[in-house]
This record gives C-alpha cells, structure tokens and sequence, in this order.
C-alpha cells in the first residue's frame, strides 16, 4: 500500500490505534505529523519509529482547543509543505454514570471528543482547500456510535455526532475532492480497558465474532486503507472495525 510522500496528521498518537496507525502509515511511506497531550508517549514514539524518524515530526497539543488545531494545521505546512491527509483519533473515554453529570462535566467531555473533530476537519479542509489538492479526513468513531448506555451518556454522544459530522462533511467537501470517512472500533485490548474488572473483559471477549479483544494494530490497518487510493470508493461512510459486535448484538 503506496503513500510515497502523503502528509498526514495523526491525533491522539501517542497510544492505541494512534500510535499503531502513525507506524503503519510512515511503513507505507507517508510523512507524518503525530500529535497528543501526552509528550512522554510521544517520545517513546519517536525512539521506536528511528527507522522512519526521518518523516516523522512529534508535537504536543491539546486538540480539545481550536487555536491549538489551527496551530497545528500550520506547522504541519511550514514543515512539510502540504497535507494530504488528517486523521482525528484522539478521544477520552469514562464510565460517569448519567445521574453523576453536570453540564461542566458533559461539556468538557465534548470538548474532546466531538468538538475536536469539527476542529480538525475545518482547518484541514482549508488548507486542503487552499493548496488544491485531493485529500482524506479520516475520524475515529465507536460502536458506542450507534447505541446507548447510561455510563456512557457523553461518549456515546459525542461518537454519534462524529459518524453524523462525517457524512456531512463528506457531502460539503466532495466539490473540493476531500473525501470524510470514518472508522467505527469495538472495545480494543489498550491500557484504557486496564481498570476493567476481569468478569466483564471476559463478557466483552465473549461479543466479539472471534471472542477476543481487538488489536490496535488491527484497526490501524483499516484506517491506513481508508487513506489509500484503493478506498476511493468509500466515502461518507463510516466503517464498522467490530469483529461483528453489532452485526450479532
């Protein structure tokens, strides 16, 4: 899979489908720009990407915050001279029960999860917009897209918008030749499931078709396909990385 020179921006790269999706893409040949809040994840990305140090820049943002995206946008383009690609990934996820929000907790919840993801499709797209060229906004949603639980109330939220925000943004950028898609994981085996008592791990085993956790690996090669030019065809769509949770829940 061929991304000879593609600049892409990868948030929420400092673990997870982040981390694995900036290794597979720099693999394939893309210039890569990985940003998180997280600066020690970052530098360890670097010390395990030295093989493709070389087209790889770290940079420590708070996408939660749209100047910080706008800022971004820019020193991506002052580095490497275009963008081709964005990839909203990061996200924060918890399990605050309905009756235990207020609207100071629901916002800043929001603030990060979905807000983040207009931040990044807008600035990108205009840059994009304002080069010429063809380019790809790929957002992370979450099976928790498309159904509910009272502690998961702000998550599920927050990810129904991004699948709504995709199919939107794909329908006011197709003139420009920027495709919006999506990519929709089930529960992935990374250290936010840590906390989880070893009872219910075993139950969500159980959902998935071949009765294990997800990979983040597995999911990042989903989001390098959607990047490539063989996923021209998928557009507005977002994609179900489940292993058939919804497709048997």
């Amino acid at each position: 899979m061929n991304l000879e020179n593609r600049v892409i921006i990868v948030t929420g790269a400092a673990s997870g489908v982040g981390r694995e999706s900036v290794k597979l893409l720099l693999e394939a040949g893309a210039r890569v720009m990985a940003c998180d809040i997280d600066e020690t994840g970052l530098r360890s990305l670097e010390e395990e990407c030295r093989d493709t140090s070389a087209h790889l820049r770290t940079k420590v943002v708070d996408v939660s915050k749209a100047e910080a995206v706008k800022e971004l946008i820019d020193s991506t383009l002052e580095t490497f001279g275009t963008l081709n690609g964005m990839f909203n990934n990061a996200g924060i996820r918890d399990g605050t029960h309905f009756d235990s929000l207020d609207p100071d907790l629901y916002h800043e919840h929001l603030d990060t999860n979905q807000h983040s993801v207009f931040y990044g499709m807008h600035y990108a797209a205009r840059a994009m917009q304002r080069l010429g060229v063809e380019g790809t906004i790929v957002n992370t949603a979450s099976i928790r897209s498309y159904f509910g639980a009272q502690k998961s109330f702000r998550y599920s939220a927050a990810k129904a918008a991004v699948v709504s925000m995709t199919k939107s943004g794909a329908d006011a950028l197709a003139k420009d030749n920027i495709r919006v898609v999506g990519v929709a994981p089930a529960f992935i085996d990374t250290g936010l499931l840590e906390s989880v008592p070893e009872e219910r791990r075993e139950r969500l085993k159980g959902r998935h078709l071949r009765g294990k956790l997800l990979e983040a690996e597995e999911v990042a090669r989903v989001v390098r396909f959607l990047f490539s030019d063989e996923s021209v065809a998928i557009n507005g769509a977002t994609i179900l990385a489940d292993d058939g949770y919804l497709a048997v829940r």
